[in-house]
């Protein structure tokens, strides 16, 4: 329903008046219609169609797109025979002026059929050529358009591997082509596959890198950021410091400034420049954080878009309609492997899957289902060694310098799934061998 148009109120100083667009300013009305009255006022011009008068319009030929030559052709071949016969006519009075036998009538009769004949043959040798050009062009029209290749063709998902349909309706979850989606996320981890880097840096340690990571959980908690923004400031820091060795008093800076970077590229208000001087301490100055962020981009030529682990879980546990408590335990797992410098070189797809099987066989609530092995593109033998590297991670004594994760999944809004006692080795195993 059209809004009626009010008047353009007065911009004040410092107000933003939107700007509009070609086809709104050009589709909008400029008012309420007033109806015109059918007659015209005296002395007017009479209304015209685009092109024409319509008061002449009996007077006007209009070709019609639709109308075939042949139609035009033979017009023309009735004017040219009627003008010919007139002027043979106009010849023929002329004799007959001067002959008035019947024998000259009857002569100038067969004269005329004859022309009539001739006229005939000529028509349809004329629409033999205009056909013959049209035969040529269907021969040499060009064949069907190929049929699409099965590697391109959209695969049809089976019915009960579907898990998207369920939101048709919602736009913003992409029910589409959703999987599409986490397919290409997959394929596209081939480009950031990691290694263990820490041979290179001669001044770094494990420990000092898990201290970092802790570190950054608690940045996310203090500012309430999403947690995409903390798994790819973890992802930046990493490939940064494969690629580029760092002085550990310049650690917390590279830390600072990937989690600047994701909260540009994740929030919606990201923090500025001075909340990352703040909780350094004032360590480092506006101009050192600036450089290390134009270092780190340069570093990583802009490709900041890593998949992370974090956004495969969701996915994952979606296949199989988990509850919040065991997607909360399974996000425990995927936080808390963040620290272990065993699993940086683990594709996120890999580690997320593995972890969400260790939370299920802990809640006992089943393993690795066909859907999930679907929508995953994992076997339970390929998670097994993964889930046994992070069974083995968890199981261990606490550290008293890590604390952040384990005291942040303590709290009553993550259900208190820190405090859960690890399955044991031999009920895991049992449901591996299961799987």
């Amino acid at each position: 329903m059209p809004l009626t148009r009010t008047k353009k109120p007065a911009s004040t100083a410092g107000t933003k008046v939107p700007k509009l667009n070609a086809t709104t300013s050009e589709n909008q009305e400029e008012g309420p219609q007033v109806k015109r009255s059918s007659s015209p006022p005296q002395g007017a011009p009479k209304k015209r169609t685009a092109f024409i008068d319509i008061t002449n319009a009996h007077k006007v030929h209009i070709s019609l797109p639709g109308r075939k030559k042949k139609d035009a052709k033979k017009k023309d071949a009735k004017k040219t025979s009627a003008a010919s016969l007139s002027a043979k006519n106009h010849s023929n009075l002329t004799k007959s002026s001067s002959e008035s036998s019947e024998a000259s009538l009857a002569e100038r009769e067969e004269e005329e059929e004859e022309d009539e004949k001739k006229e005939e043959e000529e028509e349809e040798v004329a629409e033999a050529q205009t056909a013959a050009p049209a035969d040529e062009l269907a021969a040499a029209a060009p064949p069907a358009a190929a049929e699409v290749p099965a590697h391109l063709q959209k695969q049809e998902i089976p019915a009960e591997f579907d898990i998207d349909s369920e939101n048709s309706e919602d736009c913003y979850m992409c029910p589409e082509y959703a999987k599409d989606i986490f397919d290409y996320l997959k394929r596209r981890e081939e480009k950031f596959v990691l290694r263990n880097y820490m041979s290179d840096q001669c001044s770094l340690n494990p420990e000092m890198r898990a201290i970092l990571i802790d570190w950054l959980v608690e940045i996310q908690e203090n500012f309430e950021l999403y947690h995409e923004t903390l798994y790819l400031a973890v992802k930046m820091a990493d490939h940064y410091l494969a690629k580029t060795p760092v002085h550990r008093e310049l650690l917390q800076l590279v830390g600072s400034t990937t989690m600047l970077i994701a909260s540009k590229f994740e929030e919606r208000s990201p923090p500025s420049v001075d909340d990352f001087l703040y909780i350094c301490d004032d360590a480092y100055k506006r101009e050192e954080i600036i450089s290390m962020e134009a270092n780190i981009l340069q570093t990583l030529a802009f490709d900041i878009n890593i998949p992370i682990p974090y956004r495969f879980l969701r996915r994952f546990a979606k296949c199989v309609s988990s509850g919040m408590d065991t997607l909360t335990l399974a996000r425990f797992y995927l936080e808390m492997s963040l620290m272990e410098m065993e699993l940086v070189s683990t594709r996120g797809s890999l580690l997320a899957s593995s972890c969400l099987l260790l939370a299920l066989v802990s809640k006992d609530l089943g393993g690795w289902s066909p859907v999930l092995q679907f929508h995953s593109g994992y076997r339970a033998e390929d998670l097994a060694p993964v889930v046994r590297t992070l069974h083995r991670m968890l199981s261990a004594p606490p550290d008293d310098k890590l604390k952040a994760v384990r005291n942040k999944y303590s709290h009553k809004v993550f259900f208190e799934v820190a405090t859960l006692p690890m399955v044991s080795s031999d009920l895991l195993e049992e449901a591996l061998l299961l799987q």
